[in-house]
């Protein structure tokens, strides 16, 4: 192994060895506390420690690193206490996420580090986010990512280059190549020679070097991020090198043949950079076991500390009030000045002027500049705000929501466009997964919006046409809108931008021509989580959103001698359970409509809360009407036939009689 130290003195030799030196006997700690049983599970890096250390080194301290869980050099080289890294390792309150995730799976905005999710790969997405909203600060900053050769196979890997290279993004992508995705061998893992022969394909340039010489890896990436600081554009980089343990200890490494940790064992980063130091002098032999003992001596004092901290004390409402920000929507006077507008146009406005308002608010979506986007929402939006705030993306749903989470991260506001609210399904991780749990694990407000044209009613069938509102409303972290009216579709979505929390936003296409009404022309915002009483009645309750609201009171309208009360929730998570309880007081008699399909649509849990807590006020079962369980047909007649309004009319007779 050749080492070239170029312009580094002496002194700084000595820094790269004792940043190289301390992962590896943290680590050497942390097995044997895993063989004496202090802990329960470790992902050992030994044998990979100059690439996290190199790398980090490269980087500017302001700078963001996206690492993986072998990466603990990472963050022992941006000088993060030994002891904050074991709380978070033994799920204690000192650590960064207080008990609630585990090993690296946490951020730290004051180190400017965003640890990875279990699901390899949507990391890579957020650095695209992260380093847009870099080059749109004009911030000269460079953001650096890893991954494993084995989550090259996964469609985040090609999603998060695709877009980084459309967009210029300065992002070093960082393959860390040790030859085992767990147990599945490289040439399991993919036909090319080598992985960063796929830069080719993106248009990028890509880099193969040795990951265990760490001045290797300190140059070139140093040298890259002081081209990419000045001329934004994406690099990939493949480190070759070798995990000398287990994926994690319990795995073991039989699957590994001998020859390979002999092979490899020749080439360990610490000992040959430490044979390279001692050969040129700038380490003395007497220093190598006297700075191996003040380490020791360190870690020890650090780790022994957080084992004598207190067990964390489970306190209910902390975990709950941890899931979302807090956030309380401003008192605002509405404005007198009302337009007659389409349901359609109301959302434009809120964009508009939510654009206005936030200049660091960015819109990405298919098609959504030139074009306008599918509806035309967002037409003529690129004249006022440029396209660098109204981005056209490539198609690929789980990029982009990643890139969303990346902006938020830093510093950003954004607006995701779902195509048809069927298309979130391709990015269905990022939102469950990562919006939605982020804040709760590390207190990262996620601040986006993806915006779902939803429902049935113009033949579009089944991939079109979809109401998948619960799919998310029993996700934690998330909060779900649903606008049945031009009004509500202007201050909800103008909510929702203002909200830090993830917000799901239905907007139902079948609404957005055929459905008009007064708007305020100003700022106008309409809290989530309030329901609203569309019709007072005394003898039965509809309980309803969406279209289903129109279709209450088309049946209300109808039968005006069955006095029918209707509630419109307008937000399924959370929702107004003080209003649905107010409503079945009154009237003794439910009923829940909705869209969606029967079996686990959302007026089941609205429903369920009923019967388990307004079960004295009933005069009746509640019943519900909702679509049927299959899936949306093109063809009209079987469209009307399967959605919920050729059934309501039957069942409310079956309700008002019990």
């Amino acid at each position: 192994m050749i080492f070239d130290r170029k312009t580094i003195d002496n002194d700084g030799l000595l820094d790269f060895y004792k940043k190289l030196l301390l992962p590896r006997l943290v680590e050497e700690k942390m097995l044997i506390l895993l063989r004496q049983g202090r802990i329960g599970k470790w992902f050992s890096g030994i044998g990979q420690e100059a690439i996290a250390v190199g790398a980090t080194m490269a980087m500017n301290a302001e700078e963001y690193i996206l690492p993986m869980h072998r990466n603990l050099g990472v963050f022992t080289a941006r000088n993060i206490p030994i002891s904050r890294l074991m709380g978070q390792w033994q799920g204690k309150a000192s650590g960064f996420t207080h008990g609630r995730d585990r090993s690296f799976h946490f951020g730290t905005q004051e180190y400017k580090i965003i640890g990875m999710i279990s699901h390899l790969g949507p990391q890579m997405a957020l650095a695209d986010g992260i380093a847009l909203a870099d080059k749109l600060s004009g911030t000269k900053k460079v953001t650096l990512v890893f991954t494993g050769e084995g989550a090259t196979s996964e469609g985040d890997f090609h999603e998060a280059l695709n877009i980084a290279a459309v967009w210029d993004l300065p992002v070093i992508f960082l393959i860390e190549n040790n030859g085992y995705g767990l147990s599945t061998p490289v040439g399991e893992q993919y036909r090319c020679e080598s992985l960063v022969d796929k830069a080719v394909g993106y248009g990028i340039e890509g880099r193969k070097i040795d990951g265990n010489n760490i001045l290797e890896v300190y140059h070139t990436i140093s040298e890259l991020a002081k081209e990419l600081r000045e001329k934004p554009r994406p690099v990939l980089i493949e480190c070759m090198t070798f995990r000398m343990r287990g994926h994690e200890e319990a795995s073991g490494t039989k699957y590994v043949p001998q020859h390979l940790f002999e092979e490899w064992g020749t080439k360990d980063p610490l000992d040959c950079f430490e044979k390279f130091l001692l050969d040129e002098q700038v380490l003395r032999p007497e220093w190598v076991p006297y700075l191996r003992g003040e380490f020791a001596k360190l870690i020890e004092i650090e780790i022994e500390k957080v084992f004598n901290e207190p067990g964390i004390i489970p306190h209910l409402s902390t975990e709950v009030d941890s899931m979302y920000r807090l956030f309380k929507m401003p008192q605002r006077e509405s404005s007198n000045v009302l337009t007659n507008k389409r349901y359609i146009d109301a959302i434009s406005d809120a964009l508009r002027q939510s654009m206005r308002k936030y200049d660091k608010l960015v819109i990405m979506g298919q098609d959504i500049a030139e074009y306008g986007g599918a509806f035309k929402i967002t037409q003529g939006f690129i004249d006022e705000f440029g396209k660098e705030r109204v981005r056209n993306t490539p198609i690929c749903e789980s990029g982009i929501i990643g890139a969303a989470m990346g902006l938020s991260i830093n510093g950003y506001k954004a607006v995701v466009e779902m195509q048809f609210a069927d298309f979130v399904s391709s990015g269905f991780n990022q939102v469950v997964n990562n919006l939605a749990k982020t804040y709760y694990r590390w207190g990262q407000a996620v601040d986006v919006v993806i915006r779902m044209p939803t429902g049935a009613g113009t033949g579009a069938g089944p991939f079109h046409s979809q109401s998948n509102e619960a799919w998310f409303t029993k996700t934690p972290g998330l909060k779900v809108v649903y606008p049945s009216s031009p009004d509500d579709a202007k201050g909800l979505l103008m909510a929702a931008i203002e909200d830090p929390n993830p917000v799901i936003y239905f907007e139902h296409k079948y609404l957005y021509r055929s459905l008009s009404g007064n708007v305020p022309d100003d700022d106008y915002y309409v809290e989530i989580g309030k329901a609203q009483i569309v019709r007072q009645g005394t003898k039965a309750s509809i309980i309803t959103y969406g279209l289903g609201v129109h279709w209450a009171v088309e049946y209300a309208e109808n039968h005006p001698e069955h006095s029918i009360e209707i509630l419109d929730l307008r937000s399924l998570q959370p929702w107004d359970k003080e209003a649905v309880e107010k409503t079945v007081k009154k009237t003794s008699k439910v009923m829940v409509l909705h869209e969606d399909t029967l079996t686990s649509g959302f007026g089941g849990e609205v429903a369920a809360y009923i019967g388990e807590h307004c079960f004295k006020y009933l005069d009746a079962p509640v019943m519900r009407c909702a679509s049927l369980d299959t899936a949306i047909p093109m063809n009209k007649g079987l469209e009307d036939q399967f959605l919920a309004k050729s059934r309501l009319e039957e069942m409310m007779d079956v309700l008002l009689k019990f």
